[in-house]
């Protein structure tokens, strides 16, 4: 299949375009390197240095484009707090952008890559994909807005789509994995302390209503990520917007996370106790059966060991610059 993916560049584009090239598909990149990393790009795929409005109708009627997987977006939560015109102009407009030209090249298939961020602070955990839409920040609202113009295109024009929403995403696959220049995900900041570029991590909040009194998350390796963004293209249905939740299903406290990374790496990783943030539910973790029985999705990868220890493979090889004293948890 001829596949196109924006931001392809990225973190989990990049693996997903991997695991496609994999599977014997033609890839095309398209991302403006503004946040992806050119030789991410894996071998096999083409890449068009650009955005969406610029290139993406170009690049589909040049390849004959037969399906979109989307991942290009701005994903950084208290930026989209502060300067919420870029993630409403990024997000959606350039997803508007992207399916009009999937409607003028005849483009019949889309995934697309949304977050459970759009639940908000949920009734019930783990969260099914029924649960009511109430987005917290504007990043989630800006993920919304893309689900519900993926319905409305499925309607009037009879293009495939899915939607897959998770949480937090980590490990790595193939020499790929996260590199941030602002790093706010758990796990990496963690892995940094570990590397000597941050003097310790702060853990926000240590009574909460769980086990051991700090946040719950879900967790899921990128490598099972991107096996579910390979099946959803498979299962998408002409005038259709299937949703889909993925996840662990049970979730990682921010203590647990922080002794496995202690384990793997055998830095004894300072924590600072700080008090608890704005917002922060005590639990986040998304229900993944639908997925498990419609698109036969299993994920081979859920320990919390194998997901830290693929990321502290990665974070070896790739060291980079010290990233200040403090850290997110």
């Amino acid at each position: 299949m001829r596949v196109l993916v924006t931001g392809g560049a990225g973190y989990i584009g990049s693996v997903v375009a991997a695991q496609l090239v994999e599977a014997g598909h033609d890839v095309v990149v398209l991302d403006d390197l503004s946040t992806g990393h050119a030789d991410a790009v894996p071998k096999g795929a083409r890449l068009v240095e650009g955005g969406i409005r610029e290139h993406a109708q170009a690049v589909m009627a040049e390849q004959g484009t037969e399906a979109v997987l989307h991942f290009a977006a701005r994903s950084v939560v208290p930026e989209s707090v502060a300067h919420p015109d870029r993630y409403w102009d990024g997000n959606v407009g350039c997803s508007l952008a992207l399916l009009e030209a999937m409607r003028v090249c005849g483009v019949g298939r889309i995934v697309f890559s949304s977050t459970a961020a759009v639940y908000g602070e949920p009734e019930t955990v783990p969260i099914p994909e029924d649960a009511p839409v109430r987005p917290g920040n504007p990043y989630g609202a800006t993920k919304a807005a893309i689900d519900a113009a993926l319905t409305e295109h499925a309607r009037m024009h009879g293009i495939g789509a899915v939607s897959l929403r998770y949480f937090n995403v980590a490990g790595a696959y193939a020499g790929l994995g996260e590199r941030h220049t602002t790093e706010t995900h758990l796990i990496p900041i963690v892995l940094q302390v570990a590397q000597g570029r941050r003097e310790s991590v702060s853990v926000y909040g240590s009574d909460y209503p769980t086990p051991d009194g700090t946040c719950v998350r879900d967790y899921i390796h990128v490598a099972d990520l991107a096996e579910a963004h390979l099946l959803a293209l498979d299962h998408c249905r002409p005038g259709e917007h299937r949703v889909f939740n993925l996840g662990n299903g049970t979730g990682f406290s921010v203590r647990e996370v922080i002794e496995v990374c202690r384990e793997v790496t055998g830095h004894p990783i300072p924590g600072a106790a700080a008090g608890r943030r704005a917002g922060d539910p005590a639990a986040l973790v998304a229900s993944s059966e639908r997925a498990r029985a419609e698109l036969g999705w299993v994920p081979r990868r859920p320990g919390l060991r194998e997901i830290v220890s693929d990321a502290w493979t990665f974070h070896t090889a790739h060291p980079g610059p010290a990233a200040g004293a403090g850290g997110r948890a």
